[in-house]
Formats: C-alpha cells, sequence, structure tokens
C-alpha cells in the first residue's frame, strides 16, 4: 500500500510512523500470484518440500525427469558424459591490442554413427590465470564465423568482458546443430550420436544438443589455467536463453545462467494471462526441432492445465545464481511472465538460506532487481542481447565476489 496517495485512513498511518516507518518508503502491494501455478515445493507424491536433502533427493530429480521427457528430450546414452570428445587447439593469438589471448579450439565427438567437430574461440586478459568465463551460445543470424574475429558487437562484446578481467567463449549454434526444423534432428551431433530410426517422442532435441555442446566446452575449460572452473557463467538469448537453462538444469557446474528474452518454454511462466505473448502452440509449429515430440503432443494449447510450469525448471539452478533478463518492447518473450518464473522459482533458493529474487512487483525499465541470488531486470528496447546486459551480468556476478584480472597495459 503506498503512503503517498492518501490510501491508508489516519491511525494506520499514525501507526506507521510510529514504528518507524517512513510513509513515503512503505512498500507497494505485492500482485497477486497468478491462479493455477502448479506448486514447486510439493513432490508428485504430495508431500511437502521442507529440507534441502528432500530437494536434492526427491523434488529436484522428479522435475529434471519432467523436463526431459515433457519437453526438452531425453539425450542417448552415446553421449551421456562426453566422455568421446576430443579437443584441439587450432590458433592462437593476441587480440584487442595486446591486451588479450584469442585460442580458437575445434572439438571433435566420436560417435556410434559418425564423428562431428566444431569450433569455438576463448579469449581471455592476456597473462590471465583462474579468472571467470561467461559462455555465450550465439543464436544470431548469419554463418557465426565473422563474430569471433569482431569483439565490440552488442551480442559478444568481448572486448568489455576482457577490460573487466574476465574470459569469454563464443560458439555458434549451427556448430552443433543445425536451426532448421526441416533437418528434424538428423543432423550435426544428432548423426553421429543415433540413429534416426530411434528417435521417438521423448528424444532430445536441438535446444539440448546445443546444452550438451556447452558442457563439452566446459569439460575443455576445466583444464584451462586461465580459467576459474568453479565460475563459470553460460549465457543465452531468446532460444539460447532456453539453452541457456537447460544447460544449468543439467550441469552443476554452471555457477551463472543469464537468460535473456527466453520467453515461451525458456523463462516465461505459462500459467498467466499474457495474450500477446508466444504460446506452446505457436513455438512448437514453428520451430518443432527445438523440444521433444511429446511437448507439443501433450501441451500446445494446454498452457492452464499443464502439470508443470517454467519455474519448475528454473529453480534447478539452485542454489547456484540466476539472472532472468526481458526489454520493454519484446512483448512476444511476455516479460511480466519472465519476472513471475524469478519470483516463483525463489523458494528453492530460500532452502538453502539463501534469498531468491528480493522484490515485491515488477520494475521500472532500466531498474535492475539484483539483491538476491536470483536478478532480474526489464531493460528498454527490443528482443536482443546488448551491451547494457552484458554490464549487469557481469555487476552481479560481482557483487558475488567474482573478480576478474584487468589486463595489462
Amino acid at each position: 500500500m503506498d503512503y503517498r496517495y492518501g490510501c491508508v485512513k489516519g491511525l494506520v498511518f499514525a501507526a506507521a510512523v510510529a514504528c518507524g516507518v517512513c510513509a513515503s518508503a512503505a512498500k507497494k502491494k505485492a500482485p497477486p500470484v497468478p491462479s493455477g501455478v502448479p506448486e514447486l515445493m510439493k513432490t508428485s507424491g504430495g508431500r511437502t518440500v521442507a529440507t534441502v536433502d528432500e530437494w536434492e533427493k526427491i523434488r529436484r530429480p522428479e522435475i529434471l525427469k519432467c523436463f526431459e521427457e515433457n519437453e526438452f528430450g531425453i539425450r542417448p546414452d552415446s553421449v551421456a558424459d562426453g566422455r568421446d570428445v576430443s579437443f584441439t587447439v587450432v590458433s592462437e593469438k593476441e587480440v584487442l591490442g595486446g591486451r588479450a589471448v584469442c585460442k580458437l579450439v575445434k572439438a571433435v565427438y566420436a560417435g556410434p554413427y559418425g564423428k562431428h567437430g566444431w569450433q569455438f574461440s576463448f579469449v581471455a586478459p592476456k597473462g590471465a590465470r583462474n579468472v571467470p568465463v561467461f559462455l555465450l551460445m550465439d543464436v544470431g543470424r548469419g554463418d557465426g564465423l565473422s563474430a569471433t574475429d569482431d569483439f565490440s558487437q552488442e551480442r559478444w562484446p568481448a572486448g568489455d568482458i576482457v577490460a573487466r578481467g574476465f574470459a569469454t567463449v563464443y560458439v555458434f549454434k549451427e556448430a552443433l546443430a543445425p536451426d532448421d526444423k526441416s533437418a528434424r534432428c538428423v543432423k550435426g551431433i544428432f548423426s553421429a550420436a543415433e540413429s534416426p530410426g530411434s528417435r521417438n517422442g521423448k528424444s532430445w532435441a536441438t535446444i539440448s544438443a546445443w546444452a550438451w555442446g556447452n558442457s563439452r566446452i566446459i569439460d575443455w575449460l576445466g583444464k584451462q589455467p586461465e580459467a576459474d572452473a568453479s565460475r563459470i557463467a553460460v549465457v543465452g538469448h531468446s532460444r539460447g536463453g532456453k539453452t541457456a537453462l537447460w544447460t544449468g538444469a543439467t550441469d552443476p557446474r554452471v555457477a551463472l545462467v543469464c537468460s535473456v528474452q527466453s520467453g515461451c518454454a525458456g523463462a516465461k511462466l505459462n500459467h498467466i494471462a499474457l495474450p500477446r505473448s508466444e504460446h506452446i502452440e505457436a513455438i512448437t509449429r514453428n520451430f518443432p526441432h527445438w523440444f521433444c515430440g511429446d511437448y507439443r503432443a501433450k501441451y500446445a494449447g494446454k498452457e492452464f492445465s499443464m502439470p508443470f510450469d517454467q519455474h519448475w525448471l528454473a529453480a534447478l539452478i539452485a542454489p547456484r545464481l540466476l539472472v532472468i533478463s526481458s526489454a520493454t518492447e519484446d512483448v512476444w518473450a511476455g516479460p511480466r511472465g519472465e519476472w513471475w518464473t524469478a519470483r516463483l522459482a525463489s523458494p528453492a533458493w530460500e532452502l538453502y538460506g539463501r534469498k531468491g529474487l528480493v522484490a515485491e512487483s515488477f520494475p521500472r525499465a532500466d531498474s535492475p532487481q539484483q539483491d538476491g541470488s536470483v536478478a532480474y531486470h526489464v531493460r528498454t528496447g527490443r528482443h536482443s542481447l546488448v551491451r547494457y546486459d552484458w554490464a549487469r551480468y557481469m555487476d552481479f556476478a560481482e557483487k558475488h565476489g567474482w573478480k576478474g584480472m584487468p589486463p595489462r597495459d
């Protein structure tokens, strides 16, 4: 309730002042929780989750299995642990005026049905040792190759990242699996990992393949002296934001997930009336290759009756760090639905004695909410990943003790 507008009777106002609470600083009334949202802290058997042990041994595995079987698909045993991936540094050179070193790395997966190779770039401050890393799976248009030579672009400002003492990785989505529904999840990494005839409604799909690729890069980072393997952030925009969430959910080595305007099937709550935002029927019709077949078959047009929702996915990141971000003009991604996911996932962090999203209401544009282990911001602008977003992710990391190595002159 906002006292400034005379919404509280005199006696209540006087009591507030007597308690030392300034009327102008009183909190606004929290918005009502969307109706029908599936409960996060209740097991499939109806048991309320009250401890970390119950979460980690019962509830979290249930939720992970739910998203494997109903949204992103189950990965085949042939890619389960990445043991069949090898890495070679193809080239190494100084960049950014000698302030950083860029390594071009080739990864090769030797699967039961053939080999598949892909490349990624690793940029670190010159002389770096044990610095945090921001990994971007880029879903921008184009071939993705020119981006590795442009360190000042908005969607991957490697120069800005290095200037704050961090390292960064760039990999293009098409390197792992084509973003093409006509490919039907049989090209790229899929062609080496499984027989096309073995696929069914629960088989892994493109987002899961991209997330798997992120994890393989993390394998490599864990062996590099420049990288702090305990402080790896995965960043993704749009479909890449869905990929970042699934990477963090399936790989506990990810210390920070930055989900950027990931919208439907990513960070946007389904049980909320946002008719101008994307919904499951539309996304699975236009991009069926991102998800397992059962996602469309079972849940298209059924957002308000489905038994799970995206705050469950976000909660799989707990107790690690999570940022969800939106843009004011990106109504298709449903910013308020993304904020609600951050809010409703927060009890998972509270089990660990940590704060989730510390916010009572949806924020003003360009006013980040970063006081807990879950952060949210909505910036002015459209559907894109820009420097403002990157700066806020690095701010958040630094609030939680991430320290880089300032580049040498």
